[in-house]
């Protein structure tokens, strides 16, 4: 395994600079088609959302030129970006289902369901993490295939704010735990949260800026990612799982648990080794699945941008 190389990232992320395109009317409108009309109807509309993004949105357009040769291994065509928007569009789209609790609509697979299910049973606490690859979302919906899950959400404090509003918008009835990262207590929420044998969740692929990052190969390039999910995990001593729930098309999803890091048992003077070991596990488990569904990849921004030039161009062996 590539061992990572850490530094401390010290611009604002990138991804915090770009304007959200979402729209609360819109969304709301989108709820009422989709709701009253059906998810065939509902759909019709994302061809539009996705050939508006194609035509009208350069920066996510060249951020989705960006990565998709690197996950399909070849020259990225307009049918391939069209694909990559329609894919965004849709678990977007799927969302406002999934809150509503229509979960007969989807065809859910889960593999690796073992790597977690113990963990479950032990009650005792579990961190999940993903990626802004496919939809997290989906996991509201396997809670019916895996009994006793619950799971709260770590996210920026905006991006909670946004995602109860959202909630809101679809389903005023509709409520998710979220753990807002920034304040004083986001730890020890955490550890509440854990200590009550629930499952917390996080999206560790991005930085909030001025924080450790490491250095690691994606895709066949330098990229950085934020050491400070899998230190935290190391410091609360919790098991870690992998997770990414991709949309595979129609109304197919595939739910894939693997097992990341443990870090119950890890003597502190082992902690540093033991969070590279995680990171670069995280790492692979990146190259795999967006070469597997490379359509799912939501960050629409320059992922490798932040890498300064002279790193970029080194190779770890």
């Amino acid at each position: 395994m590539t061992q990572p190389k850490e530094s401390t990232y010290q611009k604002s992320a990138p991804w915090l600079k770009h304007k959200e395109r979402s729209n609360m009317l819109m969304l709301r409108i989108m709820s009422w088609i989709s709701l009253r009309l059906g998810r065939r109807a509902g759909r019709s509309v994302l061809h539009l959302i996705a050939l508006y993004f194609v035509l009208f949105a350069p920066a996510s357009r060249r951020a989705s030129l960006g990565y998709l040769p690197r996950a399909l291994g070849r020259p990225a065509t307009f049918v391939d970006m069209y694909k990559h928007f329609f894919c965004f569009a849709s678990t977007i789209h799927d969302r406002i289902y999934l809150i509503n609790r229509r979960y007969d609509l989807f065809d859910i697979e889960i593999q690796g369901e073992s790597a977690i299910r113990p963990l479950i049973d032990a009650k005792k606490g579990v961190l999940l993490m993903g990626a802004h690859l496919g939809s997290f979302e989906v996991m509201r919906a396997i809670g019916r295939k895996v009994p006793g899950l619950s799971v709260a959400m770590v996210m920026h404090k905006d991006n909670a704010q946004k995602i109860n509003a959202m909630l809101a918008a679809i389903n005023p009835e509709a409520s998710m735990d979220v753990i807002p990262l920034g304040h004083i207590d986001s730890m020890l929420q955490i550890q509440e949260h854990l200590n009550e044998g629930m499952l917390v969740g996080m999206l560790s692929d991005r930085t909030l800026g001025d924080e450790p990052m490491a250095h690691v190969e994606l895709l066949g390039a330098t990229a950085a990612i934020p050491t400070g999910p899998f230190r935290m995990a190391a410091l609360l001593r919790r098991p870690v799982v992998f997770m990414t729930g991709l949309y595979m098309g129609d109304n197919r999803y595939q739910v894939h648990f693997e097992t990341l890091a443990d870090f119950t048992d890890i003597p502190r003077g082992q902690r540093d080794q033991a969070v590279n070991v995680a990171i670069a596990r995280y790492t692979e488990l990146l190259n795999r699945y967006t070469r597997l569904a490379p359509y799912n990849w939501f960050n629409f921004f320059d992922y490798w941008q932040s890498v300064p030039a002279s790193l970029s161009e080194k190779k770890h062996q």
